[in-house]
């Protein structure tokens, strides 16, 4: 079979912390929902499918949580378990935009492919702070959940003013592979893609 190219991001830019006193979390049959009655979540410079967002200022869901779906402006779905509950309208609770991950491509376990080969290369700008990383995970699953994902070893990428271009070859017979990039807090990351 041929190698295929893909382009795991195309643009993704850093999005400002949300914060608001209206941020309510439901668990309700095993979806998990993030909402607020007048905040904005989502739409323009705001929160997307596959962002990470580290959550503050609750009693209860202080943790990092990847979004799902969007519902609507202000309400999303998240992969992770949130534990119910409600906004006081007084206590101030912070969504912060840390990362995200990309949506899931076929890696050379999906085709059965013996050589396992993959390629993956970065590109950011100059402004994506020092201390955020790129990597790339996999999956052996066949619909893999986000417990189902791993970091595949030296694919990890820190960027500096100096060095905004890097790539990286692995192998592996991943069903699936994904790129994350945490502790994000400024810049865009211009490109990520991957040849298998």
């Amino acid at each position: 079979m041929a190698q295929t190219s893909t382009t795991l991001i195309s643009s993704k830019a850093h999005v400002t912390t949300i914060t608001g006193s209206d941020i309510s979390f439901t668990a309700t049959s095993g979806v998990y929902t993030i909402s607020s009655t007048s905040t904005v979540l989502t739409g323009s410079g705001k929160l997307a499918v596959f962002d990470l967002i580290t959550v503050t200022g609750t009693s209860n869901n202080n943790s990092t949580f990847t979004v799902k779906s969007v519902v609507s402006t202000t309400e999303i779905t998240v992969e992770e378990v949130v534990t119910t509950e409600t906004a006081d309208g007084s206590t101030s609770t912070s969504l912060d935009h840390t990362g995200f991950v990309s949506d899931k491509a076929k890696g050379d376990g999906y085709y059965s492919q013996p050589d396992g080969v993959h390629t993956v290369a970065y590109q950011v700008t100059s402004s994506f702070n020092a201390d955020a990383t790129i990597k790339m995970q996999g999956s052996l699953a066949t619909t893999p959940t986000e417990d189902d994902w791993f970091d595949i070893a030296d694919t990890t990428f820190t960027a500096d003013t100096s060095t905004v271009t890097s790539s990286a070859n692995f192998t592996g017979n991943y069903v699936w592979v994904r790129s994350r990039t945490q502790s994000m807090t400024a810049g865009t990351v211009n490109s990520i893609l991957l040849n298998s």
